[in-house]
C-alpha cells in the first residue's frame, strides 16, 4: 500500500533498517511516537511493551521490533469495533461536532462514500442557526449523489427539519437519512437540549443507527476537550477523524479512542470528495508502520 501522509514517516523507516536495535531506536522511536500525536501515557505504554518483547524474545533485528509494534498497535485496536451500524431502513444517522472540525465537508464525502456502494442517500439540513451552512450543506450533498432535506423558513426548528428528513426517507424508500446538526458551543447547555430534542423527535419515527461525532485531527487532544459535551449528552457511537492529511497525527486515532472509549468508523484524509475511507486497524497500522 502507498505511504499515506498520516503515517509516522520516514525516521520510523529509518530505523527499522538499521543493523541492530541500540539506544538511539529506542529514543528515536519515542520521538517518532510523540510526535504522530500518540499521545505521552499511550507512548510509554507502548515503548514499555515493546521492550519487554524484545527482551523476551533475545533480538536485536529491528525488523523483529517493526513487526511488534505493528501487532501491538493492531491488538489495541482491535478491542474497537469499528463496524458502521446501517441496518435499519431507513438507517438515521446523526453527525455531531464543533463548528470548523469539517462536518459539512464530512457528509458530502459520506454521501459520496455510501453511494460507492449503491445506497440512497438523504440529507437533512437541520444546522438551522446559519443560512450559510444550509447553502454549503446542499452543495456537498449534491456533489455526493444525495437529496437534500432544507429548512422550510430561516430559523426553523432543528427537530422539525429532522422529523421531515426521515419522513421523506420513509415516503421515497431511501436506505440511508443523515441529519446534519449545529456545532456551535457558546451555550452548550441550548446545544445539548436541541441535540436531545432532535433525537426524541427522530426516534418516534424510526431507531438512530449513528451518532456520528466528527474530530480534527490537527487540534489533537485539544479536540476530545472541545468535544467532551458531545460525548456526555449526544449518545456518540462512533467518531470520524478529520485533516489527517498532511499532519502526521495518525497516533491520534488510537488516542481518542482510548480515550473516550469510542470507536473511530470513519477517516478523511484530504480535500476531495472521494477522500474519506472506512477505519479497518490492519490497513491502518501497515500504512502507519510499514509492513
Amino acid at each position: 500500500m502507498a505511504e499515506k501522509s498520516w503515517s509516522l514517516g520516514r525516521a520510523l523507516r529509518g530505523m527499522f533498517v538499521k543493523p541492530t536495535i541500540d539506544e538511539t531506536t529506542w529514543e528515536d522511536l519515542e520521538t517518532a511516537l510523540i510526535t504522530a500525536d500518540f499521545g505521552p501515557d499511550i507512548t510509554e505504554q507502548l515503548l514499555d511493551e515493546l521492550h519487554a518483547k524484545v527482551d523476551r524474545y533475545r533480538t536485536t533485528d529491528p525488523r523483529d521490533l517493526q513487526r511488534m509494534l505493528r501487532e501491538t498497535l493492531e491488538e489495541r485496536f482491535a478491542k474497537f469495533d469499528t463496524t458502521l451500524k446501517l441496518t435499519e431502513r431507513p438507517a438515521v444517522v446523526l453527525v455531531v461536532g464543533v463548528n470548523g472540525v469539517g462536518k459539512t465537508t464530512t457528509i458530502g464525502k459520506f454521501t459520496k462514500f455510501l453511494r460507492g456502494f449503491e445506497r440512497s442517500v438523504v440529507v437533512g439540513a437541520a444546522d438551522t442557526f446559519r443560512a450559510a451552512a444550509v447553502e454549503q450543506l446542499a452543495t456537498w450533498a449534491q456533489r455526493g449523489g444525495a437529496a437534500i432535506v432544507r429548512p422550510q423558513q430561516e430559523g426553523q426548528d432543528p427537530a422539525s427539519v429532522a422529523f421531515q428528513t426521515v419522513e421523506y426517507a420513509k415516503n421515497q424508500g431511501i436506505e440511508i437519512a443523515i441529519i446534519d446538526t449545529a456545532g456551535r458551543l457558546h451555550t452548550k447547555s441550548g446545544l445539548m437540549d436541541e441535540l436531545s430534542k432532535v433525537r426524541r423527535v427522530i426516534e418516534k419515527q424510526a431507531p438512530i443507527s449513528e451518532v456520528l461525532l466528527v474530530l480534527d485531527a490537527t487540534t489533537g487532544q485539544n479536540g476530545v476537550m472541545q468535544a467532551q459535551s458531545f460525548l456526555q449528552h449526544a449518545g456518540v457511537t462512533g467518531l470520524v477523524i478529520t485533516k489527517l492529511d498532511g499532519s502526521a497525527k495518525g497516533g491520534f486515532v488510537l488516542a481518542v479512542q482510548e480515550r473516550t472509549g469510542i470507536p473511530v468508523k470513519l477517516l478523511g484524509q484530504g480535500e476531495g470528495i472521494d477522500d474519506l475511507t472506512g477505519f479497518t486497524p490492519h490497513v491502518f497500522v501497515s500504512s502507519l508502520v510499514g509492513a
